[in-house]
């Protein structure tokens, strides 16, 4: 059996002494929810913010009111936003965001089952889009995890470079 993905973060993070904290919407809280799963986590995972108004995304985050106005919620620029605003807020080496629906569609197109994943960290911020249709409790998990997997690949290329 594989080792969840969570492991394998936790490993990368204190070998090399790193921190990592989240920032999440759609997942609400669920990435945080895996991560803390892992024993001695208070080690290299620093916190989250479960932002789901967009005032919380504004406000605590730092995301512009503008990206989300010319980009929509669901967005690359607003992923990547939130993903940098809560590795300052929270001081850490990594963070990874997550913003998207888990359901029902939005007015910029995209369909339920749509997240995007940012995440940063030293060698700058990177994003990515995924779509399932898994229904609500499944699309959350889903998007949790392939948030994960992107975040570790991240690390691993980070500490390689």
């Amino acid at each position: 059996m594989r080792e969840p993905v969570q492991h394998r973060i936790a490993a990368l993070l204190t070998a090399c002494g790193q921190t990592l904290s989240v920032a999440e919407s759609c997942t609400g809280g669920q990435i945080s929810h895996l991560c803390t799963t892992v024993s001695g986590s208070s080690a290299w995972y620093a916190g989250s913010v479960t932002s789901y108004a967009t005032r919380i995304k504004e406000q605590v985050l730092g995301v512009p009111s503008k990206t989300i106005r010319e980009h929509g919620l669901v967005s690359s620029e607003v992923a990547s936003a939130m993903a940098e605003g809560v590795r300052k807020v929270m001081g850490t080496t990594y963070a990874v965001a997550t913003t998207g629906l888990s359901e029902g569609g939005d007015e910029w197109g995209n369909p339920e089952g749509t997240v995007w994943i940012g995440v940063t960290g030293p060698s700058g911020t990177v994003t990515k889009k995924y779509q399932c249709d898994l229904g609500r409790t499944a699309n959350i998990r889903r998007f949790a995890n392939v948030a994960l997997q992107f975040l570790a690949k991240y690390i691993e290329k980070d500490i390689k470079d």
